[in-house]
């Protein structure tokens, strides 16, 4: 009997050893990713009545108000249930909604007559009647949908439905003379251009970074499927596009763009037109550590050989986020402001919103843990931050009685508490990404 003892107490203290820091972390945020998330969202999301998945939830997750379907967070539910699916095959509910998701995409979002994805439907999937423009970016969405779906299922129809995504977009919104994607398109997809009729605070007929990282992000998970020699070619030039014209020599994004790449820009104008053309030119930290991310990812897929030329506009990105855009105003946590701006008469930067909004402290989140592996010994601390950005999420963004995450941050927006919890612009793949790829990021650290 003491030798049985013996050895339970070997046991306990060998496992004790083996577990780290990183692991009690790893634990905690995947305890959060099926509790606090995926087990509110899923299945209750899913409209058995209409196919797809509801849109709009209160704080409490009552289905309410407007129930119009948009591209975007429709493709994202099917893209979270089906990697769900993969990560948790016991669940049935994620295949279910992997499946219902996919035919809702194929057999209602997308245009059977012309082609290319609705920006939006009412419930029943009847397309918005004064909804007459497509875009770039909800069809990357769409496209990065159907590869997950694919990943899932091995089902070869939904490969080739990727592969029409991906021709619709050449044909119909990629720029051929100056590379790149147009963003806005009519219902038979010629692209619409900017004239003297188009509103100065119209985002209508520029070119932009969010539909330009999210169709990096579609199409290299589309290349680690299909390794298409035109495919490659598109990916390298949004890689490039993003990496050497988007990003400015300070490390932020660019948000809009002509035809032929040259920044959309107010400095020079007085603060009235500034702030009156805010949605066309601002600092986004959220966009910019998130790309910092994609573009990496992209460079990995793409097989580039020591890529240090992205690696070191990445950090950069990251660097300036960090030194610019970071609340450590509480040492025991950080943040990312939401907004800021360069002034010309102004020393440095302005934090022009210092809001928290929910996806930029997911996509932070990410990006400080890979940086913290990628460069272990820098200044920036980079894994110290990463730790504080958890406890700011946990603090001040997971609702622990309602689940899921608030729109913004409690500590600057205490009104979140009771906002919708869903809508047509908030599902949970940015945070659904950002903590399963912590997890698994902690884990293969701890086994290194």
């Amino acid at each position: 009997m003491k030798k049985f003892f013996l050895t339970l107490l070997i046991l306990a203290v060998s496992c004790k050893k083996n577990h780290s820091p990183q692991l009690d972390l790893a634990d905690q945020i995947e305890s959060s990713v099926r509790n606090d998330t995926l087990n509110k969202w899923y299945p209750l999301a899913i409209d058995s009545a209409y196919g797809g998945f509801l849109s709009s939830f209160t704080f409490d997750f009552k289905p309410t108000d407007d129930q119009r379907k948009m591209i975007v967070s429709q493709a994202r539910h099917t893209w979270t249930n089906a990697k769900a699916a993969l990560r948790y095959p016991d669940v049935e509910h994620f295949k279910k909604g992997a499946r219902h998701g996919y035919e809702f995409l194929r057999n209602t979002m997308w245009d059977s007559t012309y082609g290319g994805f609705y920006w939006m439907v009412e419930r029943d999937g009847t397309p918005v009647k004064d909804d007459t423009l497509k875009t770039a970016y909800g069809n990357s969405f769409g496209l990065y949908a159907i590869v997950a779906y694919y990943e899932f299922s091995h089902d070869e129809e939904a490969l080739e439905f990727a592969k029409q995504a991906f021709q619709w977009l050449e044909a119909h919104s990629h720029d051929h003379e100056y590379k790149g994607y147009y963003q806005h398109m009519l219902r038979d997809g010629t692209p619409v251009f900017r004239d003297r009729n188009t509103p100065s605070t119209a985002e209508t007929g520029y070119k932009d970074q969010n539909s330009s990282i999210h169709l990096l992000e579609a199409l290299t998970d589309l290349y680690k499927v299909w390794p298409d020699p035109l495919l490659k070619e598109r990916l390298r030039e949004m890689l490039f596009l993003i990496r050497d014209t988007i990003v400015t020599p300070q490390g932020y994004l660019t948000l809009f763009l002509d035809r032929y790449w040259s920044p959309v820009s107010f400095r020079n104008k007085p603060d009235s037109i500034i702030e009156q053309h805010h949605n066309l030119d601002h600092v986004s930290f959220g966009h910019d550590v998130e790309t910092a991310y994609l573009m990496i990812e992209a460079s990995e897929v793409l097989g580039i050989r020591n890529d240090s030329t992205t690696h070191r506009i990445a950090k950069r990105m990251v660097d300036h986020a960090l030194t610019k855009g970071w609340d450590s105003s509480d040492t025991t946590m950080g943040s990312f402001f939401d907004e800021a701006y360069y002034f010309n008469d102004r020393p440095g930067i302005t934090i022009t919103q210092d809001t928290k909004n929910w996806w930029a402290q997911a996509e932070g989140m990410n990006c400080l843990l890979l940086m913290s592996e990628l460069y272990p010994n820098d200044p920036m601390n980079y894994y110290d931050k990463f730790q504080k950005s958890w406890t700011y999420i946990n603090t001040n963004l997971i609702d622990h009685e309602n689940g899921d995450w608030f729109a913004g941050g409690l500590d600057k927006q205490p009104e979140m508490k009771t906002a919708l919890k869903g809508h047509i612009w908030k599902a949970c793949y940015h945070h659904y990404r950002a903590m399963t790829n912590c997890v698994d990021m902690l884990r293969a650290e701890h086994h290194q």
